[in-house]
């Protein structure tokens, strides 16, 4: 089970330079922010994290798939997910994350946590719009879709004159004679 310190970075100990950091995140992960919109997660997040005199530049990349619900048809299936964000921390008077590149820490901290960025690097990849790639290609085969397609418009039996009720011919014939 994961949890909220896992992800905590103590930079004072960290020597100037590049460091680099993995994490395996999966629905565990996503609890911790009581968010439940993905069935399954695999996502392998890395950390580059550069220490510099007087700030830390940190660069995040994501890539593997998330099964989610397909929006027409409900049925699940496994969207990839790539996804990348840079964040630039400097040290100030006090706490500031109003710009969402630069992050301001209070000169008294010796550690960051890293959830919360990398939390939003992975939702903001996922496509809001979620078509199974199935209903691109044809391939699949769902009761949900064969019952969209019955219902589209456009498909409905054509109205015979014999159908349509006798008193809607006169009015025809007004629209008709004004020609």
């Amino acid at each position: 089970m994961m949890e909220l310190k896992d992800f905590n970075i103590p930079f004072i100990g960290l020597k100037e330079g590049k460091h680099q950091f993995e994490y395996q995140i999966d629905n565990s992960f996503f609890e911790l922010f009581n968010y439940d919109e993905f069935n399954e997660t695999a996502i392998t997040a890395t950390l580059e994290f550069h220490k510099k005199a007087t700030m830390l530049e940190l660069t995040f990349n994501a890539t593997g798939t998330v099964t989610v619900n397909c929006d027409v048809t409900n049925e699940p299936f496994g969207q990839a997910v790539e996804g990348n964000l840079n964040l630039i921390v400097k040290f100030g008077n006090e706490y500031n994350d109003e710009n969402e590149e630069i992050l301001i820490v209070p000169h008294g901290e010796y550690e960051i946590n890293v959830a919360q960025y990398i939390y939003e690097m992975i939702v903001l990849a996922v496509p809001s719009k979620r078509i199974h790639p199935g209903i691109e290609d044809g391939t699949l085969q769902s009761d949900i879709l064969e019952k969209l397609e019955e219902l589209q418009p456009g498909t409905e039996k054509k109205e015979t004159e014999e159908e349509i009720d006798p008193r809607w011919n006169t009015l025809k014939k007004l629209l008709t004679d004004n020609k």
